[in-house]
């Protein structure tokens, strides 16, 4: 992926190390690195030299370079060097077929030493055997692994072709505040003293969406910005309490023209990062058919085992647990699995665990034997009618296993949902070289929070109701969808956008049925709410997880693989010790006291 190797050339440098190959023989080369595996075998000295490009072989010969030879001797691994020498290709026994400079090597007649080093603490070839914590700790010698150079390069990539697509279809990149306004919704925010407006404070942004807005109601028309957001929430593989989107938005637009903007955008990204055409428009499906058919809303869709919803063959059912859940306005799904002897009984029993803690009452197996008999502990309590419209109705062949959970629709499809994925996961369903993305739209615009007792925006209260539905704000807030859309790759959630409100009574009214105090609003957002009071237009936008796009684009299993220096998941630098204590001094400027804490709390 180095286009002008000549940018490289420096007053140490001629060439890099991965890029020499067998046209360069008799070639007299400068080359710059750091040591890798060095051999002695007495008279000659071997030694890999490594730069971010790739490996050379060095060859330090005293008949070709006696003083070279010499400081040879002294040299170890993880030395920074320079080489001076010449190309020569290797005998055709002593080629090395696994690195693309290994039918050549450089043989040395001047060595310098730019600086020793000290025994790493990790072999840099052995990086996957070393414990996550070490390899956090000493990242400056994690870095230099060809694993983490590819990574952050191919996170680069992205970013380039992101700059370079949007550019050119008519986005400005503007930056928006670091140090902005707490508010109270959302996620913690990370809060900043300031020590000139004292007992004062700053959050740093979750994301620069009011902002972004603003810009629009400006004239700005189209903006984006890869964007630093920072979240005090607790943290899983794929999250970090800081990271980057990129976040974009236009205005006189509808949902239709922010999708195929980002589906451009995607196809430019994946053709200039991997090489890799795809077909677009990508995938559509709403909310509710997300959950049915796949028990998630952000369903994998690389394999096809799908839900399915049997309601209707139980509506007469003398079942409790049907008949309880029908008439609790509930569902009965399903899930078909090809072949029942995938699984033990320790399986069936661990399924029935997971819907436990997920929420369900339990789950119901049945094994499908030879002569199409149910084989499940619930078999004698169905009917003749029931077992033969499962039969007929799912097409159940031999062999085949059901999981059935009888429940409110989203418990029984997010349990089976998960259900699904594990078992993808065990038969090896899921085409792993596959990048599948996908639509989801149509989401309800609120939830219900059984637990606080009010309504919670599934997005974030500036999201626009469709206006198909609008007509039941009033009288089932509930049945109403929001103008959102969320972009899935791989069962992944990769970012989510929506058109946004854009005229203030609207925005209130939002904003009531949340429960959100108005004069509490004004004092946190007024700015925001006293500028869409002067000619706002339609606008929307989208926001793009940046790294966790790096990570599924190079197959990674954590977002930490495409961040030079990330937190562990207890919001950790292993590497700097942050966060720290500070000194009493600056805390004073602060007008900030600290209260000592039981650690044990």
């Amino acid at each position: 992926m180095i286009k002008n190797e000549e940018a490289f050339r420096t007053a140490y440098r001629s060439n890099l190390c991965g890029l020499l190959n067998a046209e360069d023989a008799d070639k007299k080369v400068s080359l710059c690195g750091w040591v890798g595996k060095r051999r002695d075998h007495g008279k000659l000295i071997f030694v890999d030299l490594r730069d971010f490009s790739g490996i050379i072989q060095l060859v330090f010969d005293p008949s070709f370079g006696k003083d070279a030879h010499e400081a040879a001797k002294e040299i170890r691994t993880e030395f920074a060097i320079q080489a001076e020498g010449i190309i020569r290709p290797r005998s055709e026994e002593t080629v090395n077929n696994e690195i693309p400079t290994g039918n050549i090597e450089v043989f040395v007649n001047k060595l310098i030493i730019f600086n020793t080093s000290k025994t790493p603490p990790f072999n840099l070839d052995d990086r996957e055997s070393v414990d996550e914590l070490a390899r956090l700790k000493y990242r400056f010698i994690d870095l230099r692994t060809a694993e983490m150079q590819n990574n952050l390069r191919l996170k680069n990539r992205i970013m380039y072709a992101t700059r370079n697509f949007l550019q050119s279809n008519g986005f400005i990149e503007v930056e928006t505040p670091i140090l902005g306004k707490s508010t109270p919704e959302g996620a913690r925010d990370f809060l900043v003293p300031s020590r000139l407006n004292p007992n004062k404070f700053y959050a740093l942004p979750q994301s620069p969406q009011l902002f972004k807005q603003i810009l629009m109601f400006s004239g700005f028309d189209r903006i984006f910005q890869l964007a630093r957001c920072f979240r005090d929430e607790d943290l899983r593989a794929d999250r970090q309490p800081e990271f980057t989107q990129i976040d974009l938005e236009m205005s006189f637009v509808r949902q239709e023209d922010i999708t195929s903007m980002i589906e451009r955008l995607i196809r430019d990204i994946m053709l200039n990062v991997l090489d890799k055409e795809i077909q677009i428009p990508f995938k559509k499906l709403t909310w509710e058919e997300a959950m049915s058919q796949y028990g998630s809303d952000k369903p994998d869709t690389r394999f096809e085992l799908r839900i399915k919803d049997i309601s209707d063959y139980f509506k007469d059912s003398d079942v409790k647990i049907f008949k309880d859940a029908l008439q609790n306005e509930g569902v009965i799904k399903c899930l078909c699995v090809e072949n029942s002897e995938d699984f033990s009984r320790k399986d069936l029993d661990q399924f029935v665990e997971t819907a436990k803690k997920n929420g369900a009452g339990g789950l119901l197996w049945i094994k499908v034997d030879e002569n199409l008999n149910f084989q499940s502990p619930v078999a004698k309590f169905l009917s003749e009618k029931e077992k033969s419209a499962l039969i007929s109705g799912l097409s159940l062949k031999p062999k085949n296993l059901l999981l059935i959970i009888s429940d409110k629709f989203e418990t029984a499809c997010t349990v089976l949902g998960i259900l699904r994925t594990r078992i993808g996961v065990k038969l090896k369903m899921i085409s792993e070289d596959l990048f599948d993305f996908l639509w989801v739209y149509d989401f309800p615009l609120f939830e219900w929070d059984q637990k606080e007792k009010k309504y919670k925006s599934m997005h974030h209260p500036f999201t626009m109701p469709s206006e198909e539905t609008a007509g039941y704000l009033d009288k089932d807030p509930l049945k109403v969808k929001s103008v959102s859309y969320d972009i899935i790759l791989n069962g992944n959630e990769l970012g989510g956008g929506s058109v946004r409100i854009n005229n203030i009574e609207m925005q209130t009214r939002i904003l009531k049925l949340l429960n959100v105090d108005l004069e509490k609003a004004k004092e946190n957002f007024g700015f925001f709410l006293g500028a869409m009071e002067y000619g706002t237009p339609p606008h929307g936008g989208i926001a793009l997880g940046l790294d966790r796009f790096a990570m599924l684009l190079g197959g990674l299993k954590s977002i930490r693989e495409v961040i030079a220096f990330p937190k562990t998941q207890s919001a950790f630098d292993v590497m700097t010790e942050t966060p720290s204590a500070v000194s009493s001094e600056q805390l004073k400027e602060l007008h900030i006291k600290c209260e000592e804490t039981d650690p044990e709390q």
